[in-house]
């Protein structure tokens, strides 16, 4: 559960195994209230709970006994919470935090979270909100262009090391982890030491960030495909021709380092230059801006832009353009007719 309530030196037992119960132990305590426990429901009666108890929160730990002992609590007039019981220790899960605003985050990222004893999370994640989703150790392995804190071996290292400690490991990076978030190496590092590892998909920028500023990567009768590309180095003069070739909708993520080579890429390999291009930076975060040019004139137009962005080049970003057209003038009709009403 996530506690909404002051704890603050109130009286909290919590019931069940030490390992079914460490999380919710953790959580009480980050919320302030002197917690204590038990273990196991032998024949405990109200009267040797602690002086001044405000709550007990019941873990289910598979325990046959409990049912009778929380009875007499709630006959006491004590509240009983029901917790969840933390899963087993010693694996790794990679989660996809999506764009980086936790209102995209999936209910199994969100689930993996609450159950983690170790947080490992990158600058692209919502890693603002951690505090409220996770009672977890929370370690910043963030890295920016062309500075990594730490090291990708050195990641890979912790995360096995902290596993292997009996932690439920939870690596979480922004986007999809299978998509340009190395989640392949760091699933391979964990099959190699024999950590147990899954993935929680995460919503991917490549398409929600071109949605938050309107912009749909496929379009009935505009772009029936799209390709998504990796914008950290420059394409190949071969990929540059596959790209322009393809038709659909190009999305490039992390772009802006590259763009300039790739427009100029693209219309060598026979791309028009008027074919139009969005620049969407910071999706979902404060300060989020699109930047609309085309291909012959988008590396001045977005001199001025940084990552983190993404990309969008093709006729799918005129789309985007009327559909603000429409909105826009349909909001002035709405203007002009409550200004002729109170008239």
């Amino acid at each position: 559960m996530q506690l909404s309530i002051d704890l603050t030196g109130r009286n909290v037992l919590v019931t069940g195994n030490p390992t079914a119960a460490r999380q919710a132990v953790r959580r009480y305590q980050a919320a302030g209230a002197v917690v204590h426990r038990r273990a196991t429901p032998g024949s405990a009666t109200v009267a040797e709970l602690p002086e001044q108890l405000f709550l007990v929160a019941a873990v289910e730990d598979g325990q046959p006994g409990w049912n009778a002992f929380m009875d007499r609590c709630r006959k006491a007039g004590i509240p009983v919470a029901t917790e969840p019981a933390a899963g087993p220790a010693g694996h790794v899960t990679l989660v996809g935090g999506g764009p980086g605003t936790g209102d995209l985050l999936t209910v199994a990222a969100v689930k993996a979270l609450r159950d983690a004893d170790v947080v490992f999370y990158d600058r692209l994640a919502p890693y603002q909100e951690l505090p409220m989703l996770t009672s977890a150790e929370l370690v910043d392995v963030g890295k920016k262009p062309g500075h990594h804190k730490v090291s990708q071996s050195d990641i890979e290292k912790l995360m096995v090391e902290s596993a292997l400690a009996g932690n439920n490991v939870v690596r979480l990076k922004g986007g999809d982890p299978y998509v340009f978030g190395r989640g392949g190496e760091e699933v391979a590092a964990c099959v190699a030491a024999g950590v147990k590892v899954q993935v929680v998909s995460g919503v991917t920028s490549a398409i929600s960030v071109p949605a938050a500023a309107g912009i749909p990567v496929t379009h009935r009768e505009v772009s029936h495909m799209f390709t998504v590309v990796s914008g950290h180095a420059p394409l190949t003069e071969k990929e540059h021709h596959h790209l322009a070739g393809l038709g659909g909708t190009i999305v490039v993520l992390m772009g802006i380092g590259t763009l300039h080579q790739l427009a100029t890429g693209l219309r060598r390999a026979g791309m028009r230059p008027d074919m139009p291009m969005a620049v969407v930076e910071r999706g979902y975060r404060p300060g989020q801006r699109t930047t609309i040019a085309d291909l012959g004139t988008i590396a001045s137009a977005a001199a001025g832009c940084s990552n983190p962005a993404v990309l969008v080049i093709g006729e799918v970003v005129r789309v985007a353009e009327a559909n603000r057209d429409h909105a826009g003038a349909a909001a002035d009709l709405d203007r002009l007719a409550a200004s002729l009403l109170g008239s």
